[in-house]
């Protein structure tokens, strides 16, 4: 419980803290005024004014603001200083820097982690890397390090050779698997679960990894081509929620982070840094929807207002923003459904 909880407010904290920073940023370097820099909300836990800002860490970890003085035309003490009398163009980019480190984060970490350990390979040895939680391997007793020698008597020497004899197991056919544990050997029989996706049983284990170096250049480049194709499958996932409203069902919310991030954690510092960078992409991708509320929303205003010449009207902006607010609130709803109906039917 304590490790899930202080991996969740790791990931939180740094995913909310780079996107705010993003914000706090471009409107310091376009001339505004940022009354506070927040990270989280509720009550504040710290405080401390350096200069005009005050930068605070408040109580609940999920989220976060900056406090950007005359965000509404009606309500600006900053005068010239404030974001609605700056020009369109300094405004937009305020916007979107939020959502642009979010896709900067991403290949940062994983230029670090691909320039300090290298490339993630799977092992050809036939050793155990992971168990899957609540599978067959897991409840017939296998762990993590276990070096598989044989399939239903027929030995294996590689881990490709172990997952193509699994391949030729049939629906409903227990496996006898024998293992080697440091020095002792060991039989067990395994009831493996059929995949219909996949088309093959599996019985929830992993492959150990090894890591292959690469040069810092190398690691730049295939962090960015990382980061894109990650952003591009994203992009493909929200699109096919439309189309397939099955799919709908894999949403998770906070509850479902929270459970993910001690998982994940649990398999090391490595993992959890590179589960922060698919939420950094996601969170990033979500944010530039054109919902109000969101800053993909606020674009939409602001492009209008370009085209226009003046900026929408006040009531206008009021519905666009109920209209949103109230569609996230549904969404955040039905995500929260699928998380509690994952965490009582585990």
């Amino acid at each position: 419980m304590i490790l899930t909880i202080a991996a969740a407010v790791f990931v939180f904290g740094l995913l909310v803290l780079v996107h705010e920073f993003g914000h706090f940023i471009t409107a310091k370097m376009t001339g505004m005024r940022v009354d506070e820099f927040a990270i989280g909300f509720g009550p504040k836990i710290i405080s401390k004014r350096r200069g005009e800002t005050v930068y605070s860490l408040r109580a609940i970890p999920l989220g976060g603001f900056n406090d950007i003085a005359g965000m509404e035309p009606e309500n600006n003490p900053a005068g010239e200083r404030g974001f609605c009398a700056k020009p369109v163009l300094s405004r937009m980019i305020v916007i979107l820097a939020g959502a642009t480190m979010n896709f900067i984060l991403p290949v940062v970490l994983f230029f670090t982690i691909y320039a300090t350990l290298g490339i993630a390979q799977p092992a050809t040895e036939p050793v155990i890397g992971g168990i899957i939680e609540g599978m067959s391997a897991e409840k017939a007793g296998l762990k993590e390090g276990d070096e598989i020698l044989s399939v239903n008597g027929q030995a294996v020497a590689t881990w490709k050779e172990f997952t193509d004899k699994l391949r030729t197991i049939d629906e409903g056919q227990n496996i006898l698997l024998e293992f080697k544990r440091g020095d002792e050997v060991s039989k067990v029989t395994v009831s493996p679960t059929y995949n219909k996706q996949e088309q093959r049983v599996l019985v929830g284990v992993q492959s150990s990894i090894v890591y292959e170096k690469k040069s810092v250049l190398e690691s730049f480049t295939l962090a960015i081509d990382h980061t894109k194709e990650i952003t591009v499958m994203m992009i493909d996932s929200i699109i096919m929620l439309f189309q397939e409203p099955e799919q709908t069902e894999n949403l998770a919310g906070p509850i479902g982070i929270v459970q993910m991030s001690g998982q994940v954690a649990e398999r090391g510092f490595i993992p959890l840094l590179n589960f922060a960078a698919l939420l950094s992409i996601n969170l990033g991708i979500i944010n530039l929807l054109p919902v109000p509320v969101l800053d993909g929303g606020h674009f939409v205003n602001l492009f209008i207002e370009a085209v226009r010449g003046k900026p929408l009207g006040s009531k206008a902006v009021a519905y666009t923003q109920r209209v949103g607010i109230t569609l996230l609130i549904m969404l955040m709803l039905f995500a929260t459904k699928n998380d509690l109906v994952r965490v009582f039917t585990k």
